[in-house]
């Protein structure tokens, strides 16, 4: 069983930035893909970020050039760090891992695992 504790949400003005990490007890954390994703309320889960093993990454088009996802394997922790960002960022963020990751004419796929974090919640005020 792997946990994922998730941490740096709060609650920030429109333009802002936070950092959200997330420490994973698995063992198994240098050959995880690790995803973050959102949900905002009345809306689904949708993912945010992915990184593979080899730090190939994916984002969402609604972030891109404002989030930065990364990875420390040697802390077992997968870090977004949140820019410039917007009241339409508002929502729960979870971080995921147990999934998998396809790496294919320079696109990176990423399908979610079965473990997830209890979530941290981000407020931007406009």
């Amino acid at each position: 069983q792997v946990q994922l504790v998730e941490s740096g949400g709060g609650l920030v003005q429109a333009g802002g930035s936070l950092r959200l990490s997330c420490a994973s007890s698995g063992s198994t954390f240098s050959i995880d893909a690790m995803g973050w994703y959102r949900q905002a309320p009345g809306k689904e889960r949708e993912l945010v970020a992915a990184i593979s093993p080899g730090a190939r990454i994916k984002y969402a088009d609604s972030v891109k050039g404002r989030f930065t996802i990364s990875r420390d394997n040697a802390k077992n922790t997968v870090y977004l760090q949140m820019n410039s960002l917007k009241p339409e960022d508002t929502a729960v963020y979870y971080c995921n891992s147990g999934g998998s990751s396809t790496y294919s004419f320079g696109t990176l796929s990423y399908t979610s695992g079965d473990y997830w974090g209890q979530g941290t919640q981000v407020t931007v005020s406009s």
